[in-house]
């Protein structure tokens, strides 16, 4: 992996990731195909879209279908039909989001399937060996992620055991593919700085902050995000993990975050609520029973280029799955024009001026 910065605007970052399966241009926002797809868009589709990256889940890749069959259909690149650079989550944050089946020793993450019940042990050296399998592009170190709120003794103890998981993570990589280091410490400035400290020793490809977006508030959030992005190394790529909203995007690339990934576009298309650069649409509501004009006017997308919001409406409404598909096209492409505005502000020195226009439309939305 290479990273190179082409333009700097204060504190954000424009440049380039160049990986064995292509390059990607940064700041970067990379739509998520947990299971190796991302829920009704074609591999066509992403490309359509503009989508340079994905991210897909080690843990629930090895769960299902497993890792003997995307070995045999020649990797996941070629399983899935994807040619273009793939991020791989090392079934960290499941440690969070499936806690209630979940046991944490100092060794591993002891899961309990949520498939057929059984138990799943997963070390470090296991989530890297299985993201090595799936012929990873930029693989993620096994770490604890706490919940919010938690007491700083506890944040304490997990940011420590992540610590040594980060290190065993890296002993584990043989291979050639680089590896990001992952900070963490809940929302305590001090365990984030210490954990950032010990992470730079192991010398990692890259690094990302974890364990936000656990239910704290966004106030809270954007704080840890601008106090640590500037202490990240500044030649490494520096990725927040888990954030999507429009506004908190521009806030930490303003901060020079230079990766993002989230289910945000996806999730919230397929409940109806659409994204664009005049704020979010909930196609739900009855204004658009008889709006035939595209969703936006001025986007190019398939959807935007082909429907009318009161078509998508009626799907909706008939809960028909082309709905969700129509408007996940649409939230993609977004996503994916938002962080190319980004780029091109940061290249011609008008990033404030984006930031406020993102702020006009985007302030009261939770």
């Amino acid at each position: 992996m290479k990273f190179s910065i082409k333009k700097k605007y204060k504190n954000a970052r424009s440049g380039y990731l160049e990986l064995k399966n292509g390059n990607v241009q940064t700041p970067t926002f990379m739509t998520i195909g947990t299971y190796g797809s991302v829920k009704s868009l074609s591999s066509e589709d992403l490309l359509r879209c503009g989508c340079e990256i994905l991210l897909c889940n080690a843990y629930h890749l090895m769960l299902r279908p497993g890792l003997d069959v995307i070995t045999k259909g020649g990797h996941l690149h070629k399983f899935m039909n994807w040619d273009k650079p793939i991020l791989t989550d090392s079934g960290g944050y499941q440690v969070f989001s499936l806690s209630k089946n979940v046991k944490v020793n100092k060794d591993a993450a002891v899961f309990k399937s949520p498939y057929n019940g059984d138990e799943i042990i997963m070390t470090p050296e296991k989530s890297i060996k299985t993201q090595i399998a799936l012929g990873s592009d930029i693989m993620m170190i096994f770490d604890e992620c706490t919940p919010y709120p938690v007491d700083k003794d506890k944040a304490n103890e997990s940011m420590r055991l992540s610590l040594d998981w980060a290190e065993l993570s890296k002993k584990a990589n043989d291979s050639q593919s680089p590896l990001f280091g992952i900070v963490q410490g809940g929302m305590y400035k001090d365990l984030r700085e210490e954990s950032m400290k010990n992470l730079k020793k192991l010398d990692f490809d890259g690094y990302a902050l974890g364990g936000l977006s656990v239910g704290e508030p966004s106030k809270i959030r954007n704080e840890i995000v601008s106090h640590m992005a500037p202490k990240m190394p500044s030649d490494r790529p520096r990725y927040l993990m888990g954030i999507g909203k429009p506004l908190d995007i521009i806030y930490a690339v303003q901060s020079g975050i230079d990766m993002f990934d989230c289910v945000i576009p996806t999730r919230n298309g397929r409940n109806g609520q659409i994204f664009t650069f005049k704020g979010p649409i909930n196609i739900r509501n009855s204004i658009y029973e008889n709006d035939f004009d595209p969703i936006d006017k001025d986007c190019k997308c398939f959807a935007c280029q082909n429907y009318s919001r009161a078509y998508i409406k009626h799907l909706d409404k008939c809960n028909d799955s082309l709905a969700g598909r129509l408007i996940s096209i649409h939230n993609v492409y977004f996503y994916q024009e938002l962080m190319r505005k980004i780029r091109n502000s940061i290249i011609s020195d008008t990033l404030d001026e984006l930031i406020k226009e993102i702020e006009f439309y985007y302030s009261e939305v939770e």
